[in-house]
């Protein structure tokens, strides 16, 4: 499948808490389903989750596992809005571009979705209709919170006895799968602040090595703290890289993953509530006192049969073996820099006299 989504730029649009963000996707493709071989439109926040919201409702009861499109955040928008040039909303906004343009990848690659009509149209289409129902506060946003409430309350109330040992097998796996994603995206996370607080305190050793040295009369003591406050400075540039590394290679991988199993979740989800649905039919048509055969043709809940198809382990697992690679590159890297600088600085130190 031939087809490359970018998002490489943004723009702020209105002012203050009006403010809101307008990303450029860039589509390149060779597929014949696609009217040009690129092209380049302006989305917002809402488009993305509008899309998503119409995928689900579209292919969720059908046993098609919908990518997640990435979280909102309230706070970190309002973060942005208000101070711009923060660097935490620096972060913020980078890390939004990045989940959206994974999640519009993660869709593409499904071939049912790739043809769907409001993908192609996202993809497209110079204008969109503005997707008003994502809103927290919308009419359709409350009725989300109620249904998620109720959808709560069914898992708690409602057991569905399993009669297929595959759907069985592969429930249990995914509650276990999520469980240790969820534990290791947590320690990744928490890998990533504590990398933050080194580079903070290293660059905070480094300027005071480098006060130190300015007041010293020894010169050749004076000249070793000069150069070790250059290598602690480079070595905190070191941890600010490793630290983005964790977080785009690893963290945010992870944060993909749980949000995924929580999709494939999500259609097992969709099978119980058509056993439900079939239990409750079954009900009522026994008041009827239809046939037996007549009951179990019309309710037979296997609409969820094509879920087997839509788990892929082999491109899990590459997918993950990818980034790995990479994370573990780039921590060998870091090491090595790290090496070469304390080398360079141990002349200096042995030559303290």
């Amino acid at each position: 499948m031939s087809i490359l989504i970018v998002i490489n730029f943004f723009v702020f649009l209105g002012d203050g808490m009006n403010a809101y963000m307008v990303y450029k996707v860039l589509t390149k493709t060779s597929l014949s389903i696609f009217s040009r071989d690129e092209v380049c439109v302006k989305r917002r926040f809402s488009d993305f989750l509008g899309l998503h919201s119409k995928l689900a409702s579209k292919y969720m009861h059908m046993g098609y596992i919908v990518p997640p499109a990435p979280e909102k955040s309230i706070v970190g928008m309002t973060k942005v809005k208000v101070g711009k040039e923060d660097l935490s909303s620096v972060e913020f906004v980078e890390k939004r571009r990045s989940a959206l343009e994974r999640y519009l990848l993660r869709t593409v690659k499904h071939p049912a979705l790739l043809k769907d009509p409001d993908v192609l149209q996202f993809l497209e289409s110079s204008e969109l209709p503005r997707a008003v129902s994502t809103q927290a506060l919308s009419g359709a946003g409350i009725l989300r919170m109620v249904n998620k409430a109720a959808d709560a309350v069914n898992k708690m109330t409602i057991k569905m006895n399993e009669s297929d040992a595959w759907f069985e097998e592969k429930q249990q796996q995914f509650e276990n799968l999520d469980v240790q994603l969820r534990k290791l995206h947590a320690s990744v996370e928490s890998l990533v602040c504590h990398r933050k607080e080194l580079s903070v305190n290293t660059a905070s050793f480094a300027k005071s090595a480098a006060m130190l040295g300015n007041s010293e009369d020894h010169t050749a003591l004076s000249r070793a703290l000069s150069q070790l406050a250059e290598v602690e400075e480079k070595i905190d540039q070191l941890h600010q890289d490793q630290a983005c590394a964790d977080f785009y290679l690893i963290s945010e991988l992870l944060g993909d993953y749980v949000r995924l199993i929580t999709a494939v979740k999500g259609v097992f989800d969709q099978r119980m509530k058509t056993w439900a649905k079939c239990q409750d039919a079954q009900v009522m048509l026994q008041r009827k006192r239809e046939a037996e055969a007549k009951l179990q043709h019309a309710n037979k809940p296997d609409k969820l049969q094509q879920a087997k198809d839509e788990i892929r382990e082999k491109d899990r697992v590459k997918d993950f073996r990818v980034v790995i690679i990479k994370y573990l590159e780039s921590l060998v890297h870091t090491q090595q820099q790290m090496i070469k600088y304390w080398e360079a600085f141990l002349p200096e130190a042995k030559a303290i006299a």
